[in-house]
């Protein structure tokens, strides 16, 4: 009998990867192309949606050329996706209207800001997120309100709006299959919690059409096939669908309640899964689904992060740092006595603030503080803002956070880890697998396709543990200082 394998698709903000996993969860091969950043004068950022398809066909075509494995061995595949990014397309000739409106832009604060106290509140009990321009319901109102064509095609029936997955799937499809899950649908703002459909509702208040919306089904469901624009003599099932974060909290193996872990990435999400009862939270967090799998929801709390991996960015842009790889050094390299933070508010702050106003700036710089120090403020920004998150989702779960399964580039920061764990005051326990959003979704295909079991999620695949080593006095202090810059940020806004 030959091998079988399964391909993870990980369509992330920064571009798209592939991934071969073989019946083991091993990592028989992996590929990478970037998509274009569109950034405008107002700070609008944008995707192409023709291109970010385009790349997910040629990653996987590449996939196979580099591995040498024969197409014919691959008996499924699973797709991540960038969460929160919307788009919309027609129905009939699925050419995108517009491009996609990405998670990080907030050009719908104006949306969000205009809902009365009314909707605001439906909006946060049903779908258990607060109203926001960085989710996809007043991103999809916003698409509706300033692209004509999108009204008319949605007055005729024949626009379709989703995130990316939808999107990846209805074109690897041939337009066959109009699907998303339980997770991404969870994201979007418009989908009920409690009766697991979308919520008439919010969509009539927002003036977006039901119809216009995918059909929801469990991660592990039938999403069609696809032969890759032929590339496959025979169509591949598509078995596994996951939002990132929720890809990543699956290939971390943390299946059951009080289990978490943290996502690095352009932004970072810090998640726990609190198994299949939906519960509200009180500190800022937002409840959401897991997944689906085989008719059964597990529910999540998360706090989201806008700036994290793009901080390194943004260092590098700036001159600050010529290679990200030199942050590390540089942050030991820095005064202790310097007080110097970063809030990251390049596009407002994300949980557990929620202001959509806020700007970034450095706070408590003293005439010696130089480069060191700002890089250095830079990476313990992305581990003070998932303390805070951390911090609220104790609260509200009623459980101490004593071990943080982590993954992502930054993960590769040995200062910025030992950092967080400082801060948090827990375990942090690194995969060894930087790609596991693209193995989550892999090995739910691969599970659904019957090649995988779910052994291979404890299979035990640790890189690096991190201790809290850093006294209470030095870190309270830390802290303290944070949250007095996070305030003077917010306009003196009680935290």
């Amino acid at each position: 009998m030959s091998e079988k394998y399964i391909i993870g698709i990980d369509q992330s903000t920064q571009g798209t990867k592939a991934i071969l996993l073989d019946r083991t969860g091993g990592i028989a091969g992996k590929t990478y192309l970037p998509h274009e950043q569109i950034v405008n004068e107002q700070g609008w950022v944008s995707h192409d949606p023709e291109e970010i398809f385009r790349n997910t066909v040629q990653t996987v075509k590449m996939l196979i050329g580099q591995t040498a494995v024969d197409p014919k061995d691959v008996a499924a595949i699973g797709i991540s996706n960038q969460r929160e990014t919307t788009l919309a397309w027609e129905r009939e000739t699925g050419k995108p209207v517009g491009h996609a409106v990405v998670w990080q832009c907030a050009r719908a604060k104006k949306i969000a800001a205009g809902a009365d106290e009314e909707f605001a509140a439906l909006v946060r009990e049903r779908t258990g997120i607060p109203f926001s321009p960085y989710f996809p319901a007043a991103k999809a109102a916003w698409i509706l309100r300033n692209h004509p064509r999108a009204r008319e095609l949605a007055e005729a029936d024949g626009l379709c709006i989703g995130t990316v997955d939808a999107w990846l799937i209805w074109k690897l499809t041939g337009g066959n299959v109009f699907r998303t899950d339980f997770s991404n649908a969870s994201r979007m703002q418009l989908f009920d919690l409690h009766t697991l459909r979308w919520n008439e509702e919010i969509c009539a208040g927002l003036g977006i059409p039901v119809p216009a919306l995918p059909e929801v089904t469990d991660s592990d469901g039938d999403y069609g096939a696809t032969t890759l624009e032929g590339f496959f003599e025979e169509p591949v099932p598509i078995r596994g669908v996951l939002g990132d974060s929720h890809a990543a909290l699956f290939g971390q193996g943390c299946i059951r309640p009080g289990m978490a872990k943290a996502t690095y990435g352009t932004g970072s999400s810090v998640m726990m899964n609190i198994g299949p009862a939906f519960r509200r939270s009180t500190h800022g967090l937002v409840t959401s689904l897991a997944w689906g799998r085989s008719g059964r929801v597990d529910y999540v709390l998360e706090g989201n992060i806008n700036y994290s991996g793009a901080i390194i960015t943004w260092l590098k842009e700036t001159g600050l740092l010529t290679d990200p790889a030199e942050s590390g050094e540089l942050a030991e390299q820095a005064n202790p006595a310097d007080t110097t933070y970063l809030v990251p508010a390049f596009s407002g702050l994300g949980a557990p603030y929620w202001n959509s106003e806020a700007r970034a700036a450095f706070v408590g710089m003293s005439r010696t503080t130089g480069r060191a120090e700002l890089v250095r403020a830079g990476l313990e920004a992305m581990a003070y803002q998932a303390a805070d998150i951390a911090e609220a989702m104790g609260e509200d779960a009623g459980l101490a956070l004593e071990e943080l399964r982590v993954d992502g580039g930054p993960t590769a920061n040995r200062f910025l880890m030992q950092f967080q764990s400082d801060m948090l005051r827990a375990s942090i326990r690194v995969s060894e697998v930087e790609e596991l959003s693209a193995v989550g979704a892999a090995v739910m295909a691969g599970i659904a396709a019957g090649v995988m079991d779910e052994s291979i999620l404890n299979a035990g695949r640790t890189r690096t543990v991190y201790s809290p080593r850093m006294d209470d006095e030095t870190r309270e202090r830390k802290i303290s200082g944070w949250k007095e810059a996070v305030q003077s940020i917010l306009g003196g806004e009680r935290l």
